[in-house]
């Protein structure tokens, strides 16, 4: 059999409920859990470890980088054919997306986790665990980056969001769908992800912000952002890339700071562009400086923009990491 390694990090997937608050709480090992369900060690040969027992809001982006590294060391220490990441859903896809740009391996590395807690009667742990199995021993998954399956679905870690509070199919990828999915313990691909990259660093810089824009926004949360030691801002602008005026001079105002700036949408689905000319539109904001990303959401922006200012400080070299295409591992 094949051999897998499951990272146990927490999450509503080893949680049952506490009698005395009523509610979920962290409960189980990842050893615990495997002799919950019985059936996995009968599709691979299984190495437990326990990063954490950490509910998903509770994860933070040095935990992340920190995970990534843990898995690197893994791999390199031992003959895996694959890798399971269990976690909290809350934080499930930045985690994931970390990954994808920190780890660069030819074997299935897969993200799961699940939407009920084990003392419901319809929790969904095991079923996300074994097919998260049947992902990592299947060749077809080498060499796809981080892949995230729950819920019979497999989606890039690149491209999949959580899009419904407490939903069992809440994580999809709402610009170009699934890549697969898993059904009777078989798995089937559709297509390859949109673009896969990695950055190469050994830091990471967490004091980047993340800023919604809204109608009727002014310049202050920019200017706080920029005053009190922000060094990276991700701006979630209107439509295609595009802020109230008042909100553009606040921008304005942190890029005269020589703050990098990552522009996305607040949009769940789409690209950004700098097609309009009017004031506070893109055109303005990417004569600034400010960086268009095409496809990223604002978390995943932050994500790769701690990892990039942890790579490197120069202008030039942000705008090429955020403004590149590519459909290749760069």
């Amino acid at each position: 059999m094949k051999n897998i390694l499951i990272v146990f990090t927490g999450g509503t997937f080893s949680m049952m409920i506490d009698p005395k608050t009523g509610g979920a709480v962290p409960k189980f090992s990842g050893d615990e859990l495997v002799s919950k369900i019985p059936e996995a060690r009968k599709l691979a040969d299984i190495t437990c470890y326990d990063f954490g027992k950490y509910p998903g809001p509770h994860i933070t982006p040095m935990l992340m980088f920190e995970l990534s590294q843990v898995i690197k060391r893994k791999i390199s220490e031992n003959n895996f054919d694959g890798v399971i990441v269990t976690h909290g859903t809350d934080t499930l896809e930045e985690t994931a997306y970390l990954l994808d740009l920190t780890l660069e391996s030819d074997i299935p590395i897969v993200i799961t986790g699940s939407m009920k807690n084990s003392s419901e009667p319809n929790w969904d742990g095991p079923i996300n665990l074994l097919d998260s199995i049947q992902v990592c021993l299947n060749d077809n998954s080498k060499n796809l980056g981080v892949l995230v399956c729950l819920n019979g679905e497999i989606n890039a870690a690149s491209e999949v969001t959580k899009i419904f509070s407490d939903e069992l199919g809440t994580f999809q990828s709402l610009d170009f769908g699934a890549l697969g999915f898993v059904q009777n313990n078989r798995v089937f691909y559709n297509r390859l992800p949109r673009c896969l990259e990695t950055l190469e660093t050994e830091s990471i810089n967490t004091k980047v912000d993340l800023i919604t824009v809204y109608a009727g926004m002014n310049d202050k949360f920019f200017k706080f952002s920029a005053d009190s030691g922000a060094e990276g801002i991700v701006v979630e602008a209107l439509g295609v890339g595009n802020v109230p005026p008042p909100a553009f001079e606040g921008i304005k105002y942190a890029a005269e700071k020589r703050i990098p700036i990552v522009l996305v949408s607040r949009c769940p689905a789409g690209e950004t562009d700098y097609v309009y000319s009017y004031p506070g539109a893109g055109v303005h904001l990417h004569n600034l400086g400010v960086m268009f990303t095409d496809f990223l959401n604002g978390q995943k922006a932050r994500i790769k923009l701690m990892l990039a200012l942890g790579k490197t400080k120069d202008r030039n070299n942000l705008k090429e990491i955020f403004e590149r295409t590519s459909s290749i591992r760069s």
